[in-house]
């Protein structure tokens, strides 16, 4: 099943998303030039509140969250936003690779023929409650002639689409749609968060050749692997950022706010020779007086991180290996996301995937203010780039449905498309 999102999209005008992460909403507020560009002119993000691992726990607290990052952006931006483009974490999808076939009538791949091979998702049986939100078309071939990237204009008989369809439970849809429609604004889609951030951070040759991006996130990991341009597959590890100060915070027994100055201060992925020497003040839980905090070495707080980063990338190798494209992708792999950030984290990814690394920040959008440039926000800007550029990857546009609304509908359609 998939839901009814008819609004138009305009390639220039205004764009709005809002990317719901682990640590913090954020809303940005765009202007798409004619020639495509896209200029950041509203900003706004608050701190996460009422989620739980991707997920909503609060839903009050989650639509507050949500109204004050809007509030912000608008704000800056001067203008009040109707339609927003949300993230959802891959934690949350399922991820799976179809075929559509269908004749061609006309002896020439038209729109139509393809749109009718993405159909095919759409009709699909989707286990459980659960929706379509994303038809990737990953290749075409016509008449079993395979690698062909645009089938249009091409003759044949028979045009063959494999597609990458990622879907999402229905309830975890209306909770997100009841927390955004609560700050007056409704939902124009959705896009799944390593889908984005590949839009933002990847170069055309890691587009072309085929790499792994990785979205170390506060909550979750997300994985990505991209083929000929193509997102072919998605998953995530409920391990993020926030684990790893989780476990400074028991470890050290200090409070959470102090656990995450630590790590960001001083925390390191590897030991190195001079985390004995070196020592670092840690507040004690409970306790007012800073002279009451105690001292312990630079390589006691290292010795909490490194093996929660080894557990987490053991996950994504696992998840990697399982899923048949370790292999395919070669050895280039983009790390982005806030929790990338602590220092050693390229090296340590390194060591534990056998790859080359390469951490990255957002592209092709302009407008971002420093604080906001950064691997933390390339999930956002990514939602920009998808709202602007692959509206027709949206399910209601690009997939008419060819088992629902009785003969007029299906009348209506063919109209629309054919004539």
């Amino acid at each position: 099943m998939a839901r009814s999102r008819l609004l138009p999209r305009p390639k220039t005008g205004t764009l709005a998303v809002l990317d719901i992460g682990g640590s913090k909403v954020c809303c940005l507020i765009a202007r798409i030039a004619d020639n495509g560009a896209i200029h950041v002119t509203g900003i706004g993000y608050h701190e996460s509140k009422g989620l739980k691992g991707g997920r909503i726990i609060d839903m009050d607290a989650a639509a507050r969250a949500i109204g004050q990052a809007v509030q912000a952006a608008e704000n800056m931006a001067g203008e009040t936003i109707h339609t927003v483009v949300v993230s959802v974490s891959a934690v949350q999808t399922g991820s799976q690779l179809l075929r559509g076939e269908v004749a061609i009538p006309h002896g020439e791949v038209t729109e139509s023929d393809i749109r009718r091979t993405l159909a095919f998702a759409r009709d699909v049986e989707i286990p459980g409650q659960n929706e379509l939100i994303h038809a990737i078309p990953v290749s075409f071939s016509v008449d079993g002639q395979h690698g062909v990237r645009d089938p249009k204009g091409l003759h044949g008989k028979r045009l063959q689409t494999d597609i990458h369809a990622l879907t999402l439970s229905s309830s975890t849809i209306q909770n997100l749609e009841r927390c955004v429609n609560a700050n007056h604004l409704s939902v124009e889609g959705f896009c799944v968060d390593i889908y984005a951030s590949s839009l933002s951070c990847l170069v055309e040759d890691e587009l072309d050749l085929g790499c792994t991006i990785i979205d170390m996130g506060a909550a979750t990991t997300s994985i990505g692997v991209v083929l000929d341009n193509k997102l072919v597959f998605a998953d995530a590890v409920p391990v993020g950022g926030q684990h790893v100060t989780q476990d400074i915070a028991r470890g050290l027994t200090t409070p959470m706010n102090q656990a995450e100055r630590l790590k960001t201060l001083y925390g390191h992925a590897i030991r190195n020779a001079r985390d004995e020497s070196d020592l670092i003040e840690v507040p004690q839980m409970g306790e007012d007086d800073k002279s009451s905090g105690h001292t312990v070495p630079r390589s006691f707080l290292t010795g909490i991180i490194q093996p929660r980063l080894e557990e987490t990338f053991e996950l994504v190798r696992a998840r990697l290996e399982a899923s048949g494209f370790s292999s395919t992708t070669g050895r280039r792999v983009v790390l982005t996301g806030g929790a990338s950030q602590l220092s050693g984290l390229r090296d340590i990814a390194a060591l534990m995937l056998d790859k080359q690394i390469r951490i990255a920040s957002p592209m092709r959008v302009t407008g971002l203010a420093e604080a906001t440039s950064g691997p933390a926000f390339s999930s956002a800007c990514g939602l920009l780039i998808y709202a602007a550029e692959h509206a027709h990857e949206y399910p209601d546009i690009a997939i008419p449905s060819m088992t629902t609304g009785g003969m007029i509908e299906r009348v209506k359609q063919w109209l629309r498309e054919n004539w």
